[in-house]
């Protein structure tokens, strides 16, 4: 189960982007895995067609596994990225 939804601000924590940040635009539950925006950037060469007249090569977000990324919070009276982490209890 994914606790991570559409419009929440991640930080990636594994892989080529490791420790940037940026919203989640999609999900996709049966993979695991997301696609934010700004990370995991790959070139895409189209031929021209009838929605692009032109072609060219383009910029796409491609998915990311949603275990290298790290749901961020944001506190509005210090506008700083904090992570939310569980504390341990030791007992015995």
């Amino acid at each position: 189960m994914m606790k991570i939804k559409v419009g929440d601000e991640v930080i990636v924590i594994a892989g080529k982007d490791k420790g940037k940040s940026g919203k989640v635009i999609k999900t996709l539950k049966n993979e695991n895995k997301v696609v934010v925006e700004g990370i995991n950037v790959a070139k895409k060469h189209v031929k021209p067609n009838n929605q692009n007249d032109k072609g060219g090569i383009f910029d796409i977000e491609l998915p990311i596994h949603v275990s290298n990324v790290k749901k961020t919070e944001t506190k509005k009276e210090t506008k700083k990225a904090t992570t939310k982490t569980k504390k341990e209890s030791k007992t015995k």
